[in-house]
């Protein structure tokens, strides 16, 4: 790695860069410093300048760009961190595709959702103009599938995908509340297994609230036809879709007329959804290029007292619209009629991080007026300064090319359509060393768990100063907080601490809404959110808040109830009554120590297979006992491949066999892995290695007739959990790569330990 380190970057923050976002050799060596990744963001986002002013001083613009991001003031969007100035040239993070009514254009849809979450980028689809569930296929005499059957195939591409790149693609798939099939749509994600690569949200309209609030039946129209097809009464959909979010999270719901109120070129096209989180409502084939600007950098203190700093904040603005602009000159878009369409709207979208940091520097709770009007204020100021940089830039380069036909052709020429977003910032955020977008604070204090199993505090560095000057702060204290998630009942702490620094459960739903709506009224775009919901919410709680959403002006919302996922990664650590204990029923609950596999049997039996694959032959052994399958032992019939990860594969899948691991579950990890060497040879009966494990493991399976794969092992394995009780870990549910506590904003999940999320 070449280059000194002198940014002030937290531990934290280099975990993540080092994990996701810095160059490497194909020896997983690190090729660059964060310094180096900054200096190369910066020249390539500079060089577009010269198309317009080709005498002016690039090398300047360039050091703007560096200082800029090194100063931690501004970051873009994750993918233009990653693949700026690389052979990718990807710098867009997420893409809208239109899914026209036929077998031709569903699967063209497809074929671009791949090529654009290979090169990083996530999609939004509305299913709406697909037509119903049974309607009739008139070029074959067949019945229609419907829009959820088809939202399957999707889902099934982006996991194919996925096991090849780095960043995961993620999906939006919204439906129209009006369409035939929305009840399907409404529970397809029921099972939480089921269509996994998706955020779902139902596509709501002005007429179907109003209905909602006369209690009045409204009509369903095939998109094919136009034919009125049903009736369904709007308050049992409406009750049908709270109960779902507030079951497990989906849908979330998107109000259409509100999207297209801002449409900037109505002339066009309608908007009909957004990315993944649903910040950018976006035009098909329209991409979303962001960027956040750091509130914690715009304070500054006058005798100690902290207030913002307003003209900084006004000339960060304007030189990160300038970045944003050049983006999309530098961006090398995965499909030529996305660069064209971007290039025609030139929208970009400029949001904020560190704001509930930025409360606690001004001793504002966020869970206050103050805390509302300063965001209504702090967002006309931005988006205001914002349209000002953007009408500078057209004065140089042009007003972007649909501007004529747009809603402001009789106003200033501007360079972008749009200007503001309010995106989740996830992982910049942990860049930043600061709180996420406008979320509040999750947690005050997390325990990091580091490669050696050493536990290190990490701790909101404005509460640990404040609790400092105080002569309050110690470990235990912290450990504490922790274990709670809050401060708000540690009584050691004074109020007037308590009262400012709440965290995301310790917030009404009215407060959080109300900031949402606050940012929204001043937002070109949409705001990204998450209204976090305690285990102990009701049904009726989010409805509340879904329907405040709605009279606020929010353009959409996203509920979590914590727990509320089998699959969960996180849920906070609370102390419960053991009446309140026994109505959760929390399935798979987490053992509190390890799962210790029973003794590998001194006498087996079993079988060796000989699998085909791409480095020669694979040959599987298989044995049993009267128990079931115990073991796995492979061996490569010729020098070369990787023998070493198939022996450590089937040594992990021997420990799982003797832990009481599913045997169905093992195989069903293992099914479908794919590996170059294997499946570019013809008349290969697996894909991989661990494939190839999976199959011989399931014919010992069907050759043995064993009952209930799986069963004896987890009664083995229970002999040896029997005087185990369940601690309060086991409540929490962590992250998949790095095991600490994640926290669901803007309807993602986020790791802050090591950046993970389900886009990155």
């Amino acid at each position: 790695m070449k280059g000194e380190l002198t940014m002030n970057l937290t531990q934290n923050a280099l975990t993540v860069l080092e994990r996701r976002y810095l160059a490497k050799g194909e020896d997983g060596r690190l090729l660059e410093t964060p310094e180096d990744l900054f200096r190369r963001v910066a020249h390539t986002i500079a060089q577009p300048d010269l198309n317009y002013e080709p005498d002016k001083d690039i090398k300047a613009v360039e050091e703007e760009f560096y200082e800029l991001m090194t100063s931690l003031e501004f970051l873009p969007n994750s993918p233009t961190l990653m693949n700026a100035g690389r052979p990718l040239g990807q710098l867009s993070a997420c893409f809208v595709l239109p899914v026209d009514d036929s077998m031709e254009a569903i699967f063209e849809a497809v074929k671009q959702a791949a090529l654009i979450h290979k090169s990083g980028g996530g999609t939004g689809f509305s299913f709406s103009r697909l037509r119903p569930k049974g309607s009739t296929v008139n070029t074959t005499g067949g019945v229609a599938s419907g829009p959820v059957s088809f939202m399957r195939v999707f889902n099934m591409a982006t996991e194919a995908v996925k096991q090849g790149g780095t960043r995961r693609g993620a999906n939006m798939g919204i439906l129209r509340v009006d369409h035939p099939d929305i009840m399907e749509f409404i529970d397809c994600k029921k099972n939480n297994a089921d269509i996994t690569n998706f955020n779902i949200s139902v596509g709501i309209t002005e007429a179907f609230m109003q209905a909602v609030e006369n209690g009045e039946d409204y009509d369903l129209v095939d998109p094919s036809t136009k034919k009125v097809t049903g009736k369904l009464n709007a308050r049992e959909v409406f009750d049908k879709i709270v109960y779902s979010a507030w079951r497990n999270g989906e849908p979330g719901i998107i109000f259409l007329d509100r999207l297209n109120r801002d449409n900037v070129v109505p002339s066009i096209g309608e908007i009909e959804s957004t990315n993944p989180c649903g910040e950018q409502p976006l035009l098909p084939y329209e991409s979303c290029n962001l960027g956040s600007i750091n509130l914690v950098k715009m304070i500054k203190y006058t005798r100690g007292k902290a207030a913002v700093d307003w003209d900084k904040l006004a000339r960060t603005v304007e030189k990160a619209v300038h970045f944003l602009d050049n983006v999309i000159d530098a961006n090398k878009f995965p499909l030529e009629k996305i660069a064209e369409t971007t290039r025609m709207t030139r929208k970009i979208g400029l949001g904020v991080m560190g704001w509930a940091d930025m409360l606690l520097y001004l001793g504002i709770p966020y869970n206050s007026e103050e805390a509302v009007a300063l965001a209504d204020r702090l967002m006309k100021f931005i988006t205001d300064c914002g349209r000002k940089a953007s009408a500078e830039l057209a004065k140089v380069r042009g007003a972007f090319p649909l501007f004529g036909e747009s809603i402001y052709k009789d106003g200033v020429p501007l360079r972008n359509a749009t200007v503001t977003t309010i995106a989740p910032t996830g992982t910049l955020s942990i860049i930043g060393g600061v709180s996420s977008g406008v979320e509040p604070v999750f947690s005050y204090v997390y325990i990091r768990r580091v490669m050696d199993g050493t536990e290190m505090l990490e701790v909101n560095p404005v509460l640990k100063e404040v609790l400092e000057k105080r002569g309050l702060y110690s470990d235990e204290l912290m450990r504490r907080i922790a274990e709670e998630g809050t401060i708000a009942h540690i009584e050691e702490i004074p109020e007037e601490i308590r009262r400012v620094f709440v965290a995301a459960h310790d917030i009404s739903p009215l407060y959080h809404i109300k900031m949402q709506a606050a940012f929204q009224n001043h937002t070109d775009n949409a705001v990204s959110k998450t209204v976090n919901f305690p285990n102990k919410a009701t049904v009726e709680d989010v409805a509340q808040v879904y329907k405040l959403a709605y009279k606020l002006g929010c353009k959409g919302v996203t509920i979590y109830r914590d727990g509320s996922r089998d699959s969960q990664v996180l849920n906070l650590a609370s102390k419960k009554s053991d009446s309140e204990e026994k109505k959760e029923a929390a399935p798979e609950v987490m053992p509190a120590r390890p799962i210790v596999p029973r003794p590998r049997p001194d006498i087996t039996q079993g079988i060796t297979e000989k699998m085909g694959i791409g480095c020669g032959n694979l040959y599987i052994t298989v044995n049993y006992d009267d128990h079931g399958i115990c073991e796995v032992f492979t061996n490569t019939g010729k020098a070369g491949g990787c023998p070493s990860q198939s022996e450590a594969t089937a040594r992990l899948v021997s420990v799982a066999l003797r832990s009481g691991i599913d045997v169905k579950t093992i195989v069903s990890q293992l099914r479908g892995i794919r590996c170059p060497s294997t499946i570019r040879q013809k008349g290969m009966k697996c894909t991989s290695c661990p494939d190839a494990i999976a199959r011989v493991i399931e014919k010992v399976v069907a050759t043995n007739g064993f009952k209930e794969a799986g069963a004896h092992f987890a009664e083995v394995a229970e002999k040896y959990r029997a005087n185990e009780q369940p601690g309060e870990d086991d409540k929490q549910r962590t992250c998949p790569e790095c095991g600490a506590k994640v926290e669901h904003e803007g309807g993602c999940v986020i790791c802050r330990n090591c950046g993970y999320s389900k886009c990155n």
